[in-house]
């Protein structure tokens, strides 16, 4: 069975198989547009219903139309450029933030079956192909590689800008990027340690098999012990400026953040990137984590897309949830979350995850393996990674480092 390769491609490529794949990127494009109308409308209800308040509800039924009546808004307005900014990389900043979230989608497996002894093949005009935009063999690192490219539509527009409180924005937006996308690649790590490969469709496939007695999913979430999950989420919060991470644009001392000295439409592509960004995220979540697509047959052959978008949905409300909930970070303190608890954690997580199946396949004592791996090693480090704060935090005190 080929997973990495597309079987649309196998016969060559014509011009069917070029009309089916620019028909595959227009259904992405157009479904990614619909759902950041949604997310806007979503975000506003669910942030009002928690504030006793009403929210939008006067653009069309239930306040739908509102997004498209900002949007419009935004497409008539002028476009400014400040004098001081570096024009060419201040028109360009903006899509760098919008086509990365694009990118990130292209690998997430939309719908079929999802069986491994059906790799979830869907037939369009005669020809079989995935339920999904592309599958290459290296899909999580493309989710890692293209992530980290957003960060430089944040960081290329404060400083393009040539004011000084965008630019606050953009160094943070790069040092925060540092910070969380190691741990986010360490709890990737432990995902091709359990599966065995890269691809985003195939750990989908390994998913959707039995898990324990057979009512345990095989989700990842739970073969990898959710630690590296949680990791995952927090470093995902981050890397989308998301609430509490949302230091980038803190409008209480940054005025609006990077995006200050924007206008008009290239304003409301930052505005379409950061609600873009958590469907994007919520798929690649959904995908690494928790099976994709996969589940219970229940509706015919749209059961995949069924599941991926209850599953898509819940997160979606989870992040919608932590928004309205959290307070900000302190800079200090992100600082501290992301190197001090979330990569050490990861770190020690794979470490372990490694010598359990190293015990596994060497025949060793699987307990005394993890009782090693927990109490031992795990201790020993908790002590050293203690120690060290607590150095740091003396020196502070005694000034000898800035905070």
């Amino acid at each position: 069975m080929i997973l990495a390769l597309d079987p649309l491609y196998l016969d060559g490529v014509g011009l069917a198989e070029v009309l089916i794949t620019l028909g595959k990127v227009l259904i992405v494009f157009v479904v990614l547009l619909v759902s950041v109308i949604f997310m806007v409308w979503f975000e506003r209800k669910v942030i009002s219903d928690m504030q006793n308040r009403i929210g939008p509800n006067r653009a069309g039924p239930f306040g739908l139309l509102q997004t498209l009546a900002d949007g419009m808004k935004l497409i008539f307005k002028e476009d400014l450029i400040p004098n001081r900014s570096q024009r060419f990389v201040f028109l360009l900043a903006p899509y760098l933030s919008v086509i990365p979230a694009f990118l990130i989608f292209a690998i997430v497996p939309l719908g079929g079956t999802l069986h491994p002894d059906d790799p979830g093949i869907v037939t369009i005009a005669g020809h079989e192909t995935y339920a999904q935009l592309a599958d290459p063999p290296v899909g999580v690192l493309w989710v890692l590689a293209v992530s980290s490219i957003a960060v430089y539509g944040v960081m290329l527009a404060g400083w393009a800008s040539g004011s000084k409180y965008p630019l606050l924005g953009s160094v943070r937006a790069t040092a925060q990027m540092v910070s969380y996308e190691a741990a986010m690649g360490l709890a990737v790590v432990t995902l091709v340690l359990t599966s065995g490969g890269l691809s985003t469709r195939n750990m989908a496939v390994i998913q959707a098999g039995e898990g324990f007695g057979g009512i345990v999913p095989n989700w990842n979430v739970i073969v990898t012990g959710f630690v590296p999950f949680v990791i995952f989420f927090i470093a995902a919060l981050a890397e989308m400026n998301r609430p509490p991470f949302d230091l980038v644009e803190a409008e209480q001392e940054l005025v609006g953040g990077y995006h200050t000295e924007y206008s008009s439409i290239r304003f409301g592509m930052f505005f379409v990137a950061e609600f873009m960004h958590p469907i994007t995220m919520s798929g690649v979540i959904v995908t690494l984590w928790f099976g994709g697509p996969s589940g219970p047959q229940w509706f015919g052959a749209v059961s995949g897309i069924i599941w991926f978008v209850a599953k898509v949905f819940v997160f979606l409300y989870l992040f919608v949830l932590i928004r309205g909930t959290l307070p900000r970070f302190r800079y200090d303190q992100l600082m501290d979350l992301g190197w001090k608890v979330l990569i050490p954690l990861s770190l020690a997580w794979l470490l372990l995850l490694a010598s359990i199946n190293v015990a596994r396949d060497a025949g060793w004592n699987l307990g005394l393996t993890i009782f090693v791996g927990f109490v031992v090693i795990g201790g020993a480090c908790f002590a050293l990674l203690s120690r060290a704060s607590e150095v740091s935090r003396q020196r502070r005190e005694r000034g000898e480092v800035e905070v």
